[in-house]
């Protein structure tokens, strides 16, 4: 009898292990494999790409002494070819000074105001824009790749709760599309699996750049919910799950989308 109670304890034991794992698509596809021919061959063609204005313009403020310091980014990190390389497919991760979990942008501008001091850019802006573009270039084609650990585990945690929560008007939750509908069409769309790989893009509905939580924002618009602040608590956690659901995919930043 005791015997069957412990194999009992351990077969709920390890449902229950199974369904606290976050889901993740299998075989994993990047957006670019759900939009037309004329998106793929944009982004495919760096001449033709739209997003790399933004590049090169990002390469310009690398370079480009800021604040009272004077100093540019090249002053600390040199050339982000090199330095740069592999950087962005790690991010979001918790900074070592603040403790706090942090993105690119957010990098960007604490480099910006302890190193330069200068004043931190405006989410969405030109300037962040193209400076999270240029450092995202440099790891274009490796694979996202980043750390969940006891330092991030609890944002981790928010951010996969929030993919599955169902939330405004619509009552739909992250996963109802890009979990359970990939590749169906909505209106004249194609859903993908909603992968944050290739941000900041270029997106031709926006005819401009924007990061990956101006894209979040749209979705909380889309189902008719309170919207998060770009840079806010909430977006940076939904950030880290959907890098770490995104693991094995290829940065394509700056990327090209609808």
């Amino acid at each position: 009898m005791m015997r069957r109670f412990q194999l009992l304890l351990l077969t709920l034991a390890s449902i229950s292990a199974f369904a606290a794992q976050p889901f993740r698509p299998d075989p994993l596809k990047s957006g670019l494999e759900f939009s037309g021919a004329e998106v793929r061959a944009l982004y495919q063609d760096d001449f033709s790409s739209p997003a790399m204005l933004w590049t090169t313009r990002g390469e310009k403020l690398w370079n480009e002494p800021a604040g009272t310091s004077q100093k540019s980014c090249a002053s600390c990190h040199q050339d982000a070819r090199t330095r740069m390389k592999g950087v962005s497919a790690k991010y979001p991760k918790v900074d070592r000074g603040t403790a706090q979990l942090t993105n690119i942008e957010g990098r960007v501008n604490q480099c910006r105001t302890q190193n330069q001091q200068a004043e931190p850019l405006r989410y969405d802006s030109d300037e962040l824009l193209a400076l999270t573009a240029y450092v995202g270039l440099q790891s274009r084609g490796q694979a996202v790749n980043v750390t969940i650990d006891a330092q991030n585990r609890r944002n981790f945690e928010r951010g996969r709760d929030m993919f599955f929560t169902r939330m405004g008007q619509m009552n739909l939750a992250c996963t109802h599309c890009h979990d359970r509908n990939f590749g169906r069409k909505l209106l004249n769309d194609t859903v993908s699996q909603g992968h944050s790989n290739p941000y900041p893009a270029y997106r031709l509905e926006w005819q401009t750049m924007g990061s990956l939580h101006r894209r979040l924002r749209a979705c909380f618009f889309g189902v008719r919910a309170e919207m998060p602040a770009s840079g806010s608590q909430d977006l940076l956690d939904l950030e880290l799950f959907l890098a770490w659901r995104a693991q094995g995919l290829k940065v394509e930043t700056p990327g090209v989308r609808k």
